[in-house]
């Protein structure tokens, strides 16, 4: 029933600016899902590719601060397209622009996805882009796949499109080896599946097949299905059973979105090192105790997000310390019934709770 389109920039991008009619064939399908009681959110790229020709920038390779402001100029031409050929089909039109970062501030995180449920609710389609004229990783990185995928997560998504130049995935790059084999459907993203990645195809694109299985690996942790489909044809939704496309299917379990939010978060705040009873502990699905802690890593405080690992290193789950790294010093390796004496107060028994904690 909920569907997050995303459109890559050499889909909706040509020589002579926006695509119209390809734009207009998207739009009327749009138009015909919603009437179908089916949810549309779209993430856009092109903000930066409309942007290049006011400030005549060409189709060289961009400095950062020439990609924002050509984004600047770029978001623009591309809101008002949309609102105006929308408009043409009675859909109206919101535009959100977000940063990887905001996904990552859980305050911000929920008042986006409040943002989002609401425009739905009311039937307006959501335009999300990066907010590409103060964000730098973004755009050095081209991870609007990946927005796009942390958008569906956010808003408990069902399906993810990626629209761009490449009808799917292949064993190798088609375009170099004519004997690369189409994959229609992929049960499960393996290190096989992930090394079939190639690089970035065009000058205006700037993600590849690598941030698309990314983003599909993403969605699928959270229950969401993933399309990877050449976007280039007119009517690309309506076509889209009839033509060549890759299928990655879902594997956890839909909803659970604050699990979700913690195992996608990039940054943490510090690490702690868990005993094997500890890591045996929380493949049952229990909370990690301070008895379980053997050493830790960083200075983070209550709330922090921290990683959690074995003995030998390996990263197990991330999750929400209920102590400071101060605290969990005088702590680790203590039982419960011990807590109160050694900080005087009386703190969580839960070192990280089970409802805070994301397994890898």
């Amino acid at each position: 029933k909920r569907i997050v389109i995303k459109i890559g920039s050499s889909t909706l991008v040509g020589q002579n600016g926006i695509k119209r009619e390809w734009l207009a064939s998207f739009a009327r399908d749009i138009a015909d899902w919603a009437r179908q009681g089916k949810e549309i959110i779209v993430v856009s790229s092109g903000a930066v590719a409309l942007g290049r020709d006011s400030l005549g920038l060409g189709k060289k390779k961009l400095r950062l601060e020439e990609k924002q402001a050509a984004a600047a100029c770029g978001q623009v031409f591309l809101m008002n397209a949309y609102r105006d050929i929308f408009s043409w089909y009675d859909k109206g039109i919101a535009q959100i622009l977000l940063t990887l970062y905001d996904s990552e501030d859980r305050e911000r995180y929920l008042n986006a996805r409040q943002t989002l449920e609401t425009l739905l609710k009311n039937g307006i389609i959501p335009v999300v882009n990066e907010n590409d004229t103060v964000a730098t990783a973004e755009i050095k990185y081209g991870d609007n796949d990946r927005l796009a995928a942390l958008v569906a997560q956010m808003c408990d998504a069902d399906l993810l499109i990626l629209l761009s130049d490449i009808d799917g995935l292949y064993t190798d790059n088609p375009n170099h080896n004519p004997e690369a084999k189409h994959i229609p459907v992929v049960e499960q993203i393996t290190d096989e599946i992930s090394g079939m990645a190639g690089d970035a195809g065009t000058h205006l694109g700037s993600g590849g097949m690598v941030t698309k299985i990314l983003a599909a690996k993403i969605a699928a942790s959270n229950g969401c299905k993933t399309i990877i489909a050449n976007g280039n044809s007119l009517n690309p939704l309506a076509s889209l059973e009839h033509r060549k496309h890759s299928l990655f299917l879902a594997e956890g379990a839909l909803g659970n979105a604050r699990k979700q939010w913690i195992r996608n978060q990039i940054k943490t705040f510090g690490s702690i090192t868990i005993d094997e009873g500890a890591h045996k502990a929380l493949q049952r699905g229990s909370s990690l105790l301070s008895v379980g802690v053997i050493s830790l890593e960083g200075d983070f405080s209550r709330g922090d997000l921290i990683a959690i690992k074995s003995k030998d290193n390996i990263q197990l789950a991330k999750g929400i310390s209920a102590y400071s790294s101060e605290e969990l010093i005088r702590i680790k390796g203590k039982r419960k019934e011990e807590l109160e004496t050694i900080l005087g107060y009386g703190g969580k028994t839960e070192v990280v709770h089970r409802d805070n904690l994301a397994m890898e």
